[in-house]
């Protein structure tokens, strides 16, 4: 509509006929005709047809997508911009494109706000966008085997810097590293609920929960401080957040499990065939999740094993996953596994049915990419219970403790009739019968959360950090 209101303008002008007197010809008003012309009321086919034949102008050349000049492109592009939802945020009063306003400044106008348009959506991605982005970054993680040696060596320095080696990381040396990167820590109880934690750069403070649920207060602090330690800076866009964040926390993992000592501790275990998670968590006093994570990280660069890992809750739902193994995990159309549900045979699913389910579960898997040997266990997290997943392919399972595990089941995935399809019985007794009420997931239509970090309520956090701020004198 704007577009056919500058070409009927161009036409016009191109006539030299007055608003008044092209509305005298076609029977309407001038206020009328500059509406239209305007963009902001549609004509009817009638008074367009009068109007083509009163301008000598072909109907199809005045209903032409294409703005008829230069000029015209960027007083619509102008006019389309401030009608956007996003300038009325702006808190502007909107700019009239008068003959007065040479074009060069429309152009300066009309390409901030396009770069404004282009930064409030870098981060309004759809699920799916995300999930591209998940699975090009996990392509990445397993090229290089899930080692990143940029972070080692800077969690390495971090490590040398504070005098610690070996051994559980203790809360001085939690406080030293603070100090190490220029801030220090303050726990608090109203956090805003959007965030771990927050950082006052101005005065090199981190905020942090008193009670940090479903982590371990250590990682929450060393996660924050691995944004600083390796450089991170705003985010350009959803796959660079998705990064930064893989990255921070791998070096809170690398420095609760340094490199040196973990490897030493694995080396001699897998000698002496006793790998396992379960020891790996308790020499350096870790969740079962960070011990199973960090292990990922050093299996297939120092100990030559090809691993895979998952976390699943007890619907099957597979929330993290990661493989160099091959083990087929299940995907969507695009790649993307989380989200997924996990095959009904996988060791991540047959733990929750285990008589001990927290104690460790080991089971052997025959795929139709081999057989796998996988150990599993089941911990409480945010939003229930969830089974953290660590296998090898079965020419690894020597050097594991539960090797010796008597438990095996036979995976058919991804062919839907191994477990995706109900059983002939079944589906023969009840289909058309049923009429279950599905759990809405709004989250798999919404889009994602739009801003620098996505998910964080800026206002709340600004307020928070003016209330903490300290006073000056």
């Amino acid at each position: 509509m704007v577009t056919l209101g500058r070409r009927l303008r161009h036409a016009r002008r191109g006539r030299g006929l007055t608003l008044a007197r092209l509305a005298e010809q076609v029977g309407t008003a001038a206020s009328a005709l500059s509406l239209i012309e305007n963009g902001r009321r549609e004509p009817k086919l009638t008074l367009l047809h009068a109007l083509a034949e009163a301008l000598g102008t072909p109907m199809d050349e005045l209903l032409r997508a294409e703005a008829p000049s230069r000029r015209a492109s960027l007083e619509i592009a102008l006019e389309r911009a401030q009608r956007d939802p996003s300038f009325a945020g702006l808190g502007l009063s909107p700019l009239r494109a008068s003959p007065r306003i040479p074009s060069d400044v429309l152009e300066h106008v009309v390409a901030m706000h396009d770069e404004l348009r282009r930064r409030d959506e870098r981060f309004a991605a759809t699920p799916e966008a995300a999930r591209r982005a998940n699975v090009a970054l996990r392509r990445q993680m397993r090229e290089q085997d899930n080692y990143f040696p940029h972070v080692e060596r800077v969690a390495d320095e971090a490590l040398r810097a504070v005098g610690h080696s070996t051994g559980a990381l203790p809360q001085r040396a939690i406080t030293d590293l603070a100090t190490h990167y220029g801030f220090t820590l303050h726990p608090v109880a109203d956090l805003p609920e959007s965030t771990r934690s927050v950082t006052d750069m101005v005065h090199r403070r981190i905020y942090l929960p008193q009670r940090p649920a479903g982590h371990d207060p250590r990682y929450v602090v060393l996660q924050t401080l691995g944004h600083f330690a390796l450089g991170h800076t705003d985010p350009k866009d959803f796959a660079d957040f998705l990064s930064q964040r893989v990255e921070a926390n791998y070096f809170a993992a690398a420095l609760l499990v340094p490199e040196p000592a973990a490897v030493r501790f694995l080396l001699a275990a897998k000698r002496d065939r006793v790998l396992s998670m379960e020891d790996l968590r308790d020499v350096f006093a870790v969740s079962h999740e960070t011990a199973a994570h960090r292990f990922t990280n050093l299996a297939t660069h120092h100990l030559d094993i090809s691993v895979h890992f998952s976390r699943t809750d007890a619907s099957g739902t597979i929330y993290k996953a990661y493989e160099n193994d091959g083990l087929p995990f299940p995907t969507d159309a695009i790649g993307a596994i989380e989200g997924q549900p996990a095959c009904r045979q996988y060791t991540s699913r047959r733990v929750f049915g285990s008589a001990d389910r927290y104690g460790t579960y080991t089971q052997y898997t025959d795929t139709p990419a081999g057989t796998f040997f996988c150990t599993a266990h089941v911990e409480p997290g945010g939003g229930g219970e969830f089974a953290v997943t660590v296998g090898v392919p079965f020419q690894h399972a020597r050097w594991f403790r539960g090797a010796d595990s008597q438990r095996r089941r036979k995976s058919g995935c991804p062919a839907p009739a191994c477990c995706r399809r109900p059983p002939a019985e079944l589906a023969t007794k009840w289909e058309g019968q049923a009429w279950p009420s599905a759990r809405a997931h709004s989250h798999l239509l919404a889009a994602l959360p739009p801003g620098t970090f996505p998910g964080v309520d800026t206002t709340d956090v600004y307020a928070f950090l003016e209330r903490h701020a300290p006073q000056q004198t």
